[in-house]
Formats: structure tokens, C-alpha cells, sequence
């Protein structure tokens, strides 16, 4: 029997949206330090006790926001590597995740501010998190299948994910992010064709 949710459970998950849904717009905009928790919480028509309750601060609500802009990201990914010969999914793959790195809200919140708001080591571990694992089962799946020449996964998927994050931030950081896909996706296409069975 499927669980109703009082009417506190609602008032709840709407207050934590509506406080997730102006960070990602405010933080997409003007950066996590030009933003304080009381702009965010005036947005959100909140107070700040609200803000704590659900995130602790202004940081918690960035790393929530984070995490929802990598969760959808990373369903993507998966999404796109679904169906196609290995090379059609692995192409896939990363051409998904290159997309999400050129959508303004992510390239701005978890390429550009994450390091600065998060740390450099909660950010790689959150990234990781969410990327790292599917990186490692795509590259297992290649392997078995015989489309990737058999390498340890562990440190294949540690070069890989920071080749890939290398590629993500030089499109994220380019003047003409157009362009610097373009050149990501041949350098992309380049190191798989290297590692080919």
C-alpha cells in the first residue's frame, strides 16, 4: 500500500524545492560567493531557519543543487548508452556528458563554482560519486565485449574520468564553448580509438 504523505511531508518537500530551485537559478547567475543566505532565503519568500533546517547553510543548498544537476546528468549518460553497438554507446556516453557540461547552470554550478564552493576534494569526491562508478561498469562492459583492449578498470577509469573532467572544464572555461566542444569530441573520439581491442 503506497504511503500518504501528511500535509507537513508536502509543506516539507515543496519549502526544500523552492529553496533548491532559486539556488540553482542564483547560483547559475551570480556565483555561490557573490550570493548570501539571506538573498536566497528572500527569494525563495523563506526564512533563514528554513534554509538551515533542510541544507545547514548556504553550502548545504550548493551541494544539493550540485547533486541534483549531477544526478540528471549522469542519468543521461546512462540513458544514452543504452542501446548501439559498443562503440555507438560509448560514443554516446560521452557525447551526453559533454551536452550536459555545455547546459549553462551546470557548466556555471558543478564545473566552474563547485571547486570554489565545495573544496577541490568534496567536489572530485561528489563527481566521482556520480560519474565514477558508471565510467568504471561502461569500461567493464567494453572489456567483456571486446571493444576495449583489457586494462585494470580501477586505473583506466581514474585516467579516463580525469582526462574527461580535464575536457568538461576547458569547454566550460572556453570564450567560444561551441568550438571547444567540437575540439573535445575529437580528442574524446582520439583516446578511445587508442584504447581499441
Amino acid at each position: 500500500m503506497a504511503s500518504v504523505k501528511t500535509r507537513r511531508e508536502l509543506y516539507a518537500e515543496t519549502t526544500r524545492q523552492a529553496l533548491i530551485d532559486v539556488g540553482r537559478r542564483v547560483f547559475a547567475e551570480r556565483g555561490y560567493t557573490a550570493v548570501s543566505a539571506e538573498e536566497l532565503v528572500r527569494q525563495a519568500g523563506l526564512t533563514r531557519g528554513a534554509l538551515y533546517h533542510h541544507f545547514d547553510g548556504k553550502q548545504g543548498l550548493f551541494e544539493a543543487v550540485f547533486e541534483e544537476l549531477e544526478d540528471a546528468a549522469a542519468r543521461a549518460v546512462t540513458t544514452a548508452m543504452a542501446a548501439g553497438d559498443p562503440a555507438t554507446r560509448a560514443r554516446a556516453g560521452l557525447a551526453a556528458y559533454l551536452d550536459a557540461c555545455g547546459q549553462p547552470e551546470f557548466r556555471e554550478i558543478v564545473l566552474k563554482q563547485g571547486p570554489i564552493a565545495l573544496g577541490h576534494e568534496r567536489w572530485q569526491e561528489l563527481d566521482v560519486r556520480h560519474f565514477g562508478g558508471l565510467l568504471r561498469d561502461a569500461l567493464t562492459t567494453l572489456m567483456d565485449e571486446g571493444y576495449l583492449t583489457r586494462r585494470p578498470v580501477e586505473m583506466l577509469g581514474r585516467a579516463l574520468f580525469g582526462a574527461i573532467t580535464e575536457l568538461a572544464l576547458a569547454v566550460a572555461e572556453a570564450g567560444d564553448p561551441a568550438a571547444a566542444r567540437a575540439e573535445a569530441d575529437a580528442i574524446a573520439a582520439t583516446l578511445l580509438s587508442g584504447l581499441r581491442a
